[in-house]
């Protein structure tokens, strides 16, 4: 049996997932349960580091990456212990190249499959579906992410909530992070409103997941009625010209709650003719998507039913529909749409909303209704059963005037549009009564069924005929009509689909949960065989044979057999649908459903083994460009040096002083940009793995500045500081700062003319202080102005001779690490001029 993996899910680094999760360990140690703590990162927080005293730490396993010692989870060891829970903390964590898995939750995924329960951490901004929605609130990327299918699969999570401010305080009491890094924190990522924003983001989160619970509840426990814990506005569309008003009306009911859910449903008739313009839908569908909506399509004969059926299925609270169009003629014969759906709406509220189009009437469908519903039959039936007694009571008084082919047409003319209204077998009915009646009361002799004339025989045979073949060719028409309709329906549906991919919401989840709401089914599961599993002839009732890869709805099925439909994608999947078999046009559309759900799966497992695969390439490139800059950028320096030194420590050959200061000089400029590189090999590749230290602190630039100066060697006579010793002082590392500085002047000489100046200078804005290094040179075009600041590049580069290009790209990676900026822009009157903006000290904003 698999193990239940339970979430602690936070907004932010510090809210106490760690310390929950150790605690719950314990409780369950208290409870008689076998607990280890498989790996947990304390981050040196006392108070969480004491809840480990008394548990079992297993150890971890030490690993060795480019040199230097990492530990890792020992997923072997966990799953050799096998204990009852496992406790292992940071779910999104990304292991060390050569470990058995390149993410944690795979080995978490293993420890699961062997029959243990996990209890995991994960914070909000890790999930693969609002990663790039955090990156964009604080401006930090986040390298580590897990699918959001991973979380969504635990049997339990629990929010770790804690307001912004209260996690501010603890932050200023240090018991989040090192004293000198909380500043710093508290300044960039741990502003309040980055912290409400993931709040909000988590909160909303978790939402969604408590409604797939209680949606999942209800179905395995048959709850019908509506349950009204969030409130979810459905709006009825019909393709009809008072759609856009009712999106729009709904919308403004949605938007009166925070956090209402907004629906659009529209039913299409099981036999294809319900005469919605499909370019109205269309835009319909377009308007509420754009207002945050989803848009639905079901299928059903009962409008009110289904509408009403779809509703209590999403858990809606209440239904917004538009005035009948029809006329009031119209509305003595049946109360229509409306007023049935309100009668049996029960708890969900009905809004009935006027519009410009109300009681103005139906315009006729473009399409046919030729088809033949219950009611026409019904009507071809009474027709037969009623209308031949009372046409012979109508002609009997007329017997001596009229002729026998005088009244034969009359019973034909009847029997004709018996079979236009009610098809074959009425009308046959019709005609052979109609004979009947024909030879008692209007063929000699009277009152008996015989005939004397042969010429009436034929005449009635004749009559018999034409009545059969009429209404054989309409209940032919009525059929191919029947197909044509259904073919139309399916045609609408498969277009919804087809329009819901090209959208980009083919997930998984997605796609199922339309299918069950299309042909409103139980729940669907996509089964995939487990690759250890032995093909059997009793494997599709086997569930230790299957394994769900997706589902959604109620109770699942387990295996093929306890299914109602299943539907056969491929040797190793199916499609597993309950609610009830399908018919096979349902099933036509079922298997294309099919098919795209096991190529959205398909996609998803790709695209999760290509994310995967992204570290190793970019370490491939990494290493490839490191390796090229060794092969020429680190060994001119150190040639030149080398050649120095064995000149001067060459005894054969008497240097003057001035040829031996002049060696000196060549070595010590060598061995100084060699240092220089080196650091920014060093530099880079700690920003690469995120671990470069700052220490942000108060700073004066009219000591940083002239310093940085200095440090440029013989290059400093091509620069020139404008520093104003007025401006206020700024948060910053000095050392970080002085190498930005180094990096961005020296690459402004490199591109200046020689008989130009590179001039620095500082102005304030606002609450930060812009640096700005100012050359004459050729300058960027705009589309370059990114492309410099990646790694190993230079503009125009074809080859590696004209340096590794690390300066740039490790100038905005430093001052992005310090809170700051580095954009390019353009000189006036020619060049380029890097702005380096940081904040103001809070010293010098409340001085």
């Amino acid at each position: 049996m698999r193990g239940r993996l339970r979430v602690y899910l936070g907004a932010a680094p510090g809210v106490g997932k760690t310390y929950a999760m150790l605690c719950e360990g314990r409780r369950a140690l208290e409870r008689g349960r076998d607990v280890v703590v498989g790996f947990v990162e304390t981050h040196d927080r006392a108070r969480t580091a004491a809840l480990l005293d008394g548990m079992e730490v297993l150890p971890r396993k030490t690993m060795t990456h480019r040199g230097a010692t990492f530990t890792e989870l020992d997923t072997e060891a966990v799953i050799a212990r096998a204990p009852t829970v496992a406790l292992i903390d940071e779910l999104a964590h990304t292991n060390v190249p050569g470990s058995r898995n390149v993410k944690r939750w795979q080995d978490i995924d293993d420890i699961l499959d062997a029959g243990i329960d996990v209890i995991s951490t994960v914070n909000i901004q890790h999930l693969e579906s609002v990663n790039d929605v955090v990156q964009e609130i604080t401006g930090v990327p986040q390298r580590e992410t897990v699918p959001d299918e991973v979380v969504r699969r635990a049997d339990q999570i629990e929010l770790v909530d804690m307001s912004p401010e209260a996690l501010r305080r603890r932050m200023a009491h240090g018991n989040v992070y090192a004293p000198e890094k909380v500043d710093a924190a508290l300044s960039n990522y741990f502003r309040v409103g980055n912290l409400t924003a993931l709040r909000e983001l988590a909160l909303l989160w978790v939402a969604g997941k408590v409604d797939d619970q209680l949606d999942r509840y209800r179905a395995e426990h048959g709850i019908a009625s509506t349950w009204e814990a969030r409130e979810r506005v459905v709006v009825a569309l019909t393709g009809g010209p008072e759609g856009d008003t009712l999106v729009r009306r709904a919308a403004r009911i949605a938007a009166r709650t925070k956090g209402a859910d907004l629906l659009a449903v529209h039913v299409t008739s099981a036999d294809g003719l319900a005469g919605a313009d499909p370019a109205s839908l269309a835009r319909q569908r377009s308007l509420v998507e754009d207002m945050g909506g989803t848009y639905h399509q079901v299928v059903g004969d009962d409008i009110p039913r289904a509408l009403l059926d779809f509703a209590r299925g999403v858990n809606a609270t209440q239904l917004v529909l538009g005035a009948s169009r029809r006329g009031r003629f119209a509305q003595i014969f049946s109360r229509g749409v409306g007023v049935e759906t309100t009668a049996l709406s029960g708890s969900i509220d009905v809004h009935m909303i006027t519009h410009a189009e109300a009681k103005k009437g139906r315009r006729r469908p473009v399409r046919s209704r030729a088809a033949l519903t219950r009611t026409r039959r019904s009507i071809g039936w009474v027709l037969a059963l009623a209308g031949m007694p009372a046409l012979t009571a109508a002609l009997s008084p007329f017997r001596d005037v009229l002729s026998l082919p005088s009244e034969i047409l009359f019973f034909l003319c009847l029997t004709v549009g018996v079979a236009l209204a009610g098809g074959m077998w009425p009308a046959i009915t019709a005609a052979v009564g109609g004979s009947l009646l024909l030879n008692w009361f209007f063929t000699p002799p009277i009152g008996q069924f015989t005939i004397s004339d042969p010429e009436n025989l034929f005449a009635l045979v004749v009559f018999v005929l034409v009545a059969v073949a009429v209404s054989t060719i309409v209940d032919i028409a009525a059929r191919r009509t029947r197909q044509a309709a259904r073919a139309s329906a399916d045609a609408e549906l498969l277009s919804t689909l087809a329009g819901h991919v090209l959208r980009g919401q083919a997930a998984v989840p997605s796609l199922l949960e339309r299918m069950r709401e299309t042909f409103g089914l139980t729940s669907v599961t996509l089964l995939e065989r487990r690759p250890e599993a032995a093909r059997t002839p009793d494997d599709q009732s086997d569930p230790d044979a299957w394994r769900i890869a997706a589902t959604f709805g109620g109770a699942p099925s387990t295996c093929p057999g306890q299914s109602d439909t299943d539907v056969v994608i491929d040797d190793d999947m199916i499609l597993a649908a309950r609610g009830g078999p399908l018919d096979a046009a349902d099933r036509t559309v079922l298997e294309a459903f099919a098919a795209e759900v096991a190529v959205a799966l398909r996609q998803e497992r790709l695209q999760q083994e290509a994310e995967q695969a992204r570290p190793l390439a970019e370490a491939d490139k990494m290493r490839t460009a490191l390796l090229a800059a060794v092969s020429h950028d680190l060994r001119t320096p150190l040639a030149s040096a080398k050649a120095a030194v064995e000149s001067l420590h060459n005894t054969d050959v008497a240097w003057s002083e001035q040829d031996r200061a002049e060696l000196f000089a060549t070595a010590e400029e060598s061995l100084d940009k060699l240092d220089r590189l080196v650091a920014n090999l060093l530099d880079m590749s700690r920003l690469q793995a995120g671990v470069l230290g700052v220490t942000p602190q108060p700073l004066a630039l009219e000591e940083i500045v002239p310093r940085a100066i200095d440090d440029l060697g013989p290059l400093r006579d091509r620069v020139e500081g404008d520093i104003s010793i007025d401006l206020p002082e700024i948060l910053a590392d000095a050392a970080l700062l002085e190498r930005v500085l180094v990096n961005l002047m020296s690459n402004a000489v490199r591109y200046s003319p020689p008989d130009k100046t590179v001039l620095i200078t500082a102005s304030r804005h606002g609450d930060h202080v812009q640096i700005r290094v100012i050359d004459r040179g050729p300058g960027l075009p705009p589309e370059a102005h990114d492309h410099v600041f990646q790694p190993f590049q230079r503009l125009g580069d074809r080859d590696n001779h004209s340096g590794v290009g690390l300066g740039l790209a490790l100038s905005r990676g430093l001052t992005e690490a310090m809170g700051g900026t580095l954009v390019p822009e353009e000189t006036p009157g020619g060049g380029l001029t890097m702005t380096v903006t940081l904040p103001v000290s809070s010293r010098s904003v409340t001085a």
